[in-house]
């Protein structure tokens, strides 16, 4: 029998360990989720739900499958997935970035307009290049963490992650 090593559930730490977890990573789980939804409310929403399913699902985390961290962007991945799908379904999908003037009010001009491309640049992409960009950049995953997010290997997800980033230069027409 494997024997698969789990968040504790119970005993000693069990419960600073899933805190511990919890504040390393709840503003970049909520910065991805933000940025896949695009919609701040629902972003908290599924946030929550998905800190709430690993909690749930503590005990059956297998350390032999990657960190606690991916383990939780994949949970993450999967709840910003679903509302994404209801809201396809009720034809509630929000295809505008949100409004950037409202974050960028304190930046200089010059900044400002990057940024702005950027957005753009990356509402423009395929999803999955999208996704990739978001998980590594907004998420702060390692590739061995992206490559455990989504289901490949390390090696395909470096190069899923090249291809992603060069499409996204060459949309905002950035030249090496």
């Amino acid at each position: 029998m494997t024997v698969i090593a789990a968040l504790p559930t119970s005993g000693p730490g069990a419960g600073e360990q899933f805190e511990q977890l919890y504040r390393s990573s709840a503003a970049d789980v909520y910065a991805y989720v933000a940025s896949l939804l695009r919609d701040r409310t629902a972003a908290e929403d599924v946030t929550a739900l998905a800190f709430e399913r690993a909690f749930r699902r503590r005990a059956l985390f297998d350390v032999r499958r990657g960190t606690p961290r991916s383990w939780l962007f994949a949970i993450a991945r999967n709840a910003a997935l679903d509302e994404l799908r209801k809201r396809r379904r009720t034809g509630a999908l929000l295809h505008e970035i949100a409004d950037p003037s409202t974050e960028l009010e304190d930046l200089d001009s010059e900044l400002a307009e990057r940024r702005l491309l950027v957005r753009e640049g990356l509402a423009s992409l395929e999803p999955r290049d999208r996704e990739v960009i978001l998980l590594k950049f907004v998420g702060r995953l390692s590739n061995a963490e992206l490559a455990r997010v989504l289901r490949c290997s390390e090696s395909n997800a470096g190069t899923r992650l090249h291809r992603a980033i060069e499409r996204l230069r060459e949309v905002c027409g950035v030249t090496r």
